[in-house]
């Protein structure tokens, strides 16, 4: 895609509604103009892999990725193994294309996040069933983290949902507080956003995000509204996120980005290289590429009712900035 920043802030605004062929009249907020010339299509990236898996051959579905202060790679992830249920897992890469299994963290954990904290360590959620709530584990250090060594353990009491709560995203860590995202089963049917806090891994407290999930109805999503991840991007704060448009149709997933400061929620037109059109568990990461140079990250799972052929599966790809 051709920069659209060449022609200045305001004009790449203008510009992006073309990209956005589904946008209100209202003008794109600049985090989402600059994601989508720079991930709007994979075949502009300077780097992709479709399908992801470890070295071990399990899929790295919903893959979250970052970057440990050593320039080591971490993705945290899911597979659904032979017992039929979601193993979550923790891997390492020095390319982002071939991962190596560190850690399984046991069946039913899915939908994992990973956050360094302020003092070295790391947080880990994700979803823990049987009984869908979300699980918080704290680590000394990475090592801690590979081996699988929590320090801290916390698993949130379901309190929006008598049903199911989970797909975290951890926000920020900092002086003993976690903050996350995640969604709930609302009145046991369609799922919808909730934000929580984990003080000193012994207080919860959650409430809906209600502003976050009229943002994505206004597009007409009347399936489930899920998983989602925070972005810095140029100094603002951007939320991917995925959203279906009908309940029980795994190809009408798509991703949105939300704009936190003003509640709207634009539409995000993706290309890969065979034309896949259903996109879900959305993140993105800042980081240094394998070439040493700064790039936004892009991972998304490209469900089979939506993918071409040969994409399907977990897609990472990132572009130099």
């Amino acid at each position: 895609m051709r920069s659209l920043f060449r022609f200045g802030p305001l004009v790449a605004v203008a510009l992006l509604i073309a990209v956005l062929p589904d946008a209100s009249a209202e003008p794109a907020s600049l985090a989402t103009a600059r994601f989508a010339e720079l991930a709007g299509d994979v075949r502009d990236a300077d780097g992709y892999a479709y399908g992801l898996r470890d070295t071990s051959g399990r899929t790295m579905d919903a893959a979250q990725i970052t970057q440990a202060a050593d320039g080591t790679y971490l993705a945290v992830y899911h597979t659904t193994l032979g017992d039929g249920r979601f193993h979550a897992a923790v891997a390492t890469s020095t390319d982002l294309r071939t991962w190596t299994r560190r850690h399984d963290f046991g069946a039913g954990s899915s939908q994992p996040a990973l956050a360094a904290d302020d003092t070295g360590g790391y947080v880990l959620a994700y979803e823990k069933d049987p009984d869908n709530h979300i699980a918080v584990r704290g680590y000394a250090d990475v090592a801690a983290l590979l081996a699988g060594k929590a320090a801290r353990a916390y698993d949130a009491p379901r309190t929006l949902s008598r049903c199911a709560e989970g797909t975290p995203d951890v926000t920020s860590v900092h002086d003993g507080t976690v903050e996350l995202t995640g969604h709930y089963r609302a009145e046991c049917d369609t799922d919808r956003q909730l934000r929580a806090t984990l003080t000193d891994f012994t207080t919860w407290q959650a409430e809906p995000d209600r502003r976050l999930d009229r943002a994505l109805e206004s597009w007409g999503t009347g399936g489930n509204i899920g998983d989602r991840s925070l972005l810095r991007l140029g100094g603002r704060k951007l939320v991917l996120i995925e959203g279906q448009r009908w309940r029980k149709d795994f190809g009408s997933w798509r991703t949105y980005a939300y704009d936190p400061a003003t509640g709207r929620a634009d539409r995000l037109t993706l290309r890969t290289h065979g034309g896949s059109r259903a996109f879900a568990n959305p993140s993105a990461r800042l980081l240094t590429d394998p070439d040493g140079h700064p790039a936004l990250l892009v991972s998304l799972f490209v469900p089979r009712e939506g993918a071409a052929p040969g994409e399907s599966g977990q897609l990472v790809y990132w572009r130099e900035l």
